[in-house]
C-alpha cells in the first residue's frame, strides 16, 4: 500500500497536498475488501459514504479549510456507537437492524475534525466479554495469527488497525476491552480517564465503568485521536467539565522528571514467561528514562457487583422479551446481574465512589504506574471453543491487570513491548491519576520512541 503511514506522517503531507484523501480511503477500502474476510474486523463497511466524505475533505483542504491532523484520514468505529443512517448492531441479533438517527457525540467530534468514516467494528457481542468470540457475525481472529483470539471487547477495531484497514479505531473499555485487544494484536490503545470522553450515544455495558477511547498505531496517533473527541458534553451525565491537554504538543515535554510506581502484588502474578521477560526489559529501559522506578502496593478492587447490576438493567427487557436474539453466552453472564438486591448495587457503587477518591492516594509518591497489560499472550480460539466453560475464566485472567483501572476511572494505555517467540504481541500498561492522559502518553511515547518506530504493515497471518 503505497500510502500507509501514521497519522503523524500523513497529516502534514494531506494538509501539503502531498497525499489525497480519496486515495488513502480506496486504499483502506481495497485492503479491507482483500483482508476483512480472514479477520473478520468489520461488521459493516460503508465505502459510498466514505469516498463522499474523502472527496468532501479534498476539496476543504485544497481551498485552504485544513481542520487539523484528522481532516481526511480514514478511520472506524467499533459497533456499538451509534452512527446516524448506518445500522449499530453490538454484535447481536437483537439490533442486528437497528438504525440510529443521531450521531453519538464521539462521531459527531470525529467528523467536525474531517475524519473519513470507513465503517463498524466487529466486538463481543454487547461488549460483555474479552475475546470477540461470542458475535453475531462471527469470530474476530487475530491478526498476528488467525488461529488467536483478537482479545475483547474492542477485538474488531484493534485487528483493524494492527493490521493497517484504518488508521485508528474508536474503542470502548468497560474491564480493558481498549487495552486487552490492543496489546494482543499489537497496536496502542488508551482508556482515558472516566468522564473525559462523552459516551452518550454508545450502547452502555456498565454505566458506571464504560470509556470510549481511541485505538491506533503508535502513541502520537493516538495522542491525536484523543484531542479530537476529549471534552465536556452537558448531555452525557457521566461527562465532567475539566479542560483537555494539549495531548500532542505535550509528547515531546520529556519525562527525566517523573517518578514510575511498579505494583507487583496482584499485577505481576502468574504471568507467562515470556511476558514477564518482556515486561522485565521493558522496566529496564524505563529506568533511563525517567527520574524514579520503585515498587508500590495497591489495594486491588475485584467486585463486579456494579457491572453485573447495570448489564443487566439494561438488558432486563429485551432479556424477558426476547432471549433467543442473545447469544447464549451472552444471555448467561447478562442474567449473572437478576441476583444484585438493589441494596447490594447501592453498597457496591458507594464503594466504587469511595475506592476513585482513594485512587488519588496512589500517586502521593509517584506520578505514574507500569504493569503488564495481560499476564499471558493470546490464547488460541480452538481451545476456548472446544470448552465453552474455560471461556469466560479465560476472559478474566486476561482482563485482570486491566479492570482496576475501570473501578478507580483513571486513564490508562496499552504500548506494545515486544513479541513471544511464536510472534504473538506482548503489551505494556502505563497509567496515571485522573485527568493526567498527557502524562500518560508522554511516558508511552518516550519509551515507544526507545524502541524505533512502529512500523505498519500486514503482519504473517499464520493458519
Amino acid at each position: 500500500m503505497k500510502t500507509l503511514g501514521t497519522i503523524t506522517e500523513l497529516a502534514p503531507r494531506l494538509r501539503r497536498k502531498e497525499v489525497s484523501p480519496v486515495e488513502l480511503t480506496r486504499d483502506c477500502l481495497d485492503r479491507i475488501e482483500k483482508l476483512n474476510p480472514a479477520l473478520n474486523a468489520f461488521i459493516t463497511v460503508t465505502p459510498e459514504t466514505a469516498l463522499e466524505e474523502a472527496r468532501l475533505a479534498e476539496i476543504e483542504i485544497a481551498r485552504g479549510d485544513w481542520r487539523g491532523p484528522l481532516h481526511g484520514i480514514p478511520i472506524a468505529l467499533k459497533d456499538l456507537i451509534d452512527t446516524a443512517g448506518v445500522r449499530t448492531t453490538a454484535a447481536s441479533a437483537l439490533y442486528q437492524n437497528r438504525v440510529p438517527s443521531e450521531d453519538a457525540e464521539v462521531v459527531r467530534r470525529l467528523r467536525q475534525a474531517g475524519a473519513v468514516i470507513l465503517g463498524k467494528n466487529n466486538l463481543h457481542e454487547f461488549a460483555y466479554g474479552g475475546s470477540s468470540l461470542v458475535s453475531f457475525f462471527g469470530d474476530v481472529h487475530n491478526p498476528r495469527s488467525a488461529a488467536h483470539i483478537a482479545g475483547g471487547s474492542s477485538g474488531g477495531s484493534a485487528a483493524a488497525v494492527a493490521v493497517g484497514l484504518c488508521y485508528a479505531s474508536i474503542g470502548t473499555d468497560t474491564a480493558g476491552s481498549i487495552r486487552e485487544p490492543a496489546a494482543l494484536c499489537g497496536c496502542v490503545g488508551i482508556k482515558p480517564t472516566y468522564g473525559r470522553v462523552s459516551a452518550r450515544g454508545v450502547i452502555p455495558l456498565s454505566w458506571s465503568l464504560d470509556h470510549v477511547g481511541p485505538l491506533a498505531a503508535t502513541v502520537g496517533d493516538a495522542a491525536i485521536v484523543l484531542q479530537a473527541i476529549a471534552g465536556y458534553d452537558a448531555l452525557d451525565a457521566a461527562s465532567v467539565d475539566v479542560a483537555a491537554e494539549d495531548y500532542v504538543s505535550g509528547l515531546r515535554e520529556g519525562v527525566k522528571n517523573l517518578r514510575v510506581g511498579v505494583p507487583r502484588a496482584h499485577f505481576f502474578d502468574d504471568l507467562d514467561d515470556e511476558v514477564r521477560m518482556a515486561v522485565e526489559q521493558a522496566l529496564a529501559v524505563m529506568r533511563t528514562l525517567v527520574a524514579e522506578v520503585r515498587e508500590v502496593s495497591l489495594d486491588t478492587p475485584t467486585d463486579r457487583a456494579v457491572q453485573l447490576a447495570e448489564s443487566y438493567a439494561y438488558h432486563a427487557e429485551n432479556v424477558a422479551r426476547a432471549p433467543e436474539l442473545y447469544q447464549a453466552e451472552t444471555l448467561r453472564r447478562i442474567r449473572l446481574g437478576e441476583r444484585i438486591s438493589a441494596a447490594e448495587y447501592i453498597l457496591r457503587r458507594r464503594e466504587m465512589d469511595e475506592a476513585r477518591r482513594y485512587a488519588g492516594n496512589i500517586f502521593a509518591d509517584v506520578d505514574l504506574l507500569v504493569t503488564p497489560t495481560m499476564p499471558i499472550p493470546a490464547p488460541v480460539i480452538a481451545d476456548l471453543k472446544k470448552d465453552p466453560e474455560a471461556l469466560r475464566p479465560a476472559e478474566l485472567v486476561l482482563l485482570r491487570n486491566t479492570r482496576p483501572f475501570n473501578v478507580w476511572g483513571l486513564p490508562a494505555i496499552s504500548v506494545p513491548c515486544g513479541l513471544t517467540k511464536s510472534g504473538l504481541p506482548i503489551g505494556l500498561q502505563i497509567a496515571g491519576a485522573h485527568w493526567r492522559e498527557d502524562l500518560v502518553l508522554r511516558l508511552a511515547y518516550a519509551y515507544e520512541s526507545t524502541q524505533g518506530r512502529h512500523q505498519l504493515g500486514v503482519p504473517a497471518m499464520k493458519a
